[in-house]
C-alpha cells in the first residue's frame, strides 16, 4: 500500500481489517451489527465505491465490503493469477473466517461474477440480492475501448503504464462529473505500474471464448443462476453504461422476471455515483422488507 487512508478521508471513514491469504493480506470493511450485507466491487474500483451505501446501511446491518486481492487496500502481488475462481475462493475464505452463515449480496461490475460464483457454491447462505450494472453470465459483447486493453504488450502499457483504464473511468463511468476529492479516492490505490496489476489482470481475464481461462468458471455460474429465482432481488441499472449496457440489463430481466427493478436512464456505469440519492432509500426499503 503506497497511500494512506487520509488521502480518501473523510469520504471513506472506515477502519479496515485484514485477513491473510497465504503470503498476502486482503483488506475489508466490517461495520455495524445485524444481518450481514456483503458488497462486492468490480474493476477498476475498490470498497470506496460503496462508501455511501456502507455508511447508510451500517446503522441497521453488518456491512462487509472486501477489496479484492490486488485492489484498494489489499496487497497487490505481482505473480498472482487473478482469475475469477481465485477471487471467489478469496471471498469464501473471508466469509468463512468471519463465521458468516447467511448474507445478502450487493454486486457491481466484476463483483457480479464473483458474488454469484460464491452464491452458486453456497445457495443456502444467500438471502437476497441487489444487482448494479454487472453480469454473471457469458456474453461476447465487449466495448472496443476495453477490448484494446486486452491486446498483448499494448494492453499492459495502456492499463499499467499510462493508467488508461482506471484513469479514464473517472469520467467515462459517470454522467455527473466527479469532484476532485472523489476522483482522488477512486484512483488512490492505483498510482503506479506495480499497483495497477489487478486492474490489468481483470481485463485480461474477461472470458470471451472457451479458450479463455475463466470461461468455464463463468459458464458454471450462469448455469447455477436459476436456483435464485425465488430469492428477493432488486436490480438497479444505469442506462448510460458504455460497458454493461441494456443488453445485460435485459438478460437479467429475462433470467429473473420477478425481480424488482429501477432503471436510471441518465446514470452511467458507476450508478452509485450518479444516482445514489435515489438508490440509497430504495436499498434501505428493500432490505427492510426482506431481512
Amino acid at each position: 500500500m503506497t497511500f494512506s487512508l487520509h488521502q480518501v478521508s473523510p469520504a471513506y471513514p472506515f477502519e479496515p481489517h485484514s485477513i491473510k491469504l497465504g503470503n498476502n493480506s486482503l483488506s475489508y470493511v466490517d461495520e455495524g451489527r445485524g444481518d450481514a450485507v456483503v458488497m462486492l466491487h468490480g474493476n477498476p474500483t475498490w470498497s470506496y465505491y460503496y462508501r455511501n451505501l456502507a455508511k447508510l446501511l451500517k446503522n441497521s446491518y453488518r456491512v462487509i465490503v472486501p477489496d479484492h486481492l490486488g485492489c484498494g487496500l489489499s496487497d497487490k502481488p505481482q505473480d498472482y493469477s487473478y482469475h475469477l475462481e481465485d477471487h471467489i475462493n478469496n471471498l469464501e475464505t473471508l466469509l468463512d473466517s468471519l463465521d458468516v452463515k447467511k448474507i445478502s449480496l450487493i454486486v457491481h461490475d466484476w463483483g457480479g461474477a464473483i458474488g454469484m460464483g460464491y452464491a452458486v457454491r453456497h445457495p443456502s447462505r444467500i438471502k437476497s440480492l441487489v444487482i448494479l450494472n454487472t453480469a454473471a453470465f457469458l456474453s461476447p459483447k465487449i466495448p472496443w475501448r476495453i477490448k484494446i486493453c486486452r491486446t498483448p504488450l499494448l494492453g499492459p502499457l495502456l492499463v499499467r503504464g499510462l493508467n488508461g483504464f482506471a484513469g479514464p473511468a473517472r469520467f467515462m463511468a459517470v454522467t455527473k462529473p466527479m469532484s476532485e476529492e472523489v476522483a482522488r479516492g477512486f484512483l488512490a490505490p492505483y498510482d503506479c505500474w506495480h499497483n495497477r496489476v489487478a486492474v490489468c489482470r481483470f481485463v485480461q481475464d474477461i472470458p470471451l471464448s472457451p479458450k479463455d481461462h475463466s470461461w468455464h468458471t463463468l459458464k458454471q455460474i450462469e448455469q447455477g443462476l436459476d436456483q435464485f429465482k425465488k430469492n428477493p432481488m432488486l436490480i438497479l441499472w444505469g442506462g448510460k453504461d458504455f460497458c454493461f449496457n441494456d443488453h445485460f440489463y435485459k438478460t437479467w430481466l429475462e433470467k429473473f422476471p420477478e425481480a424488482r427493478t429501477k432503471y436510471f436512464p441518465e446514470a452511467g456505469h458507476y450508478v452509485l455515483e450518479d444516482a445514489f440519492a435515489e438508490i440509497g432509500p430504495l436499498v434501505e426499503d428493500f432490505f427492510a422488507a426482506e431481512l
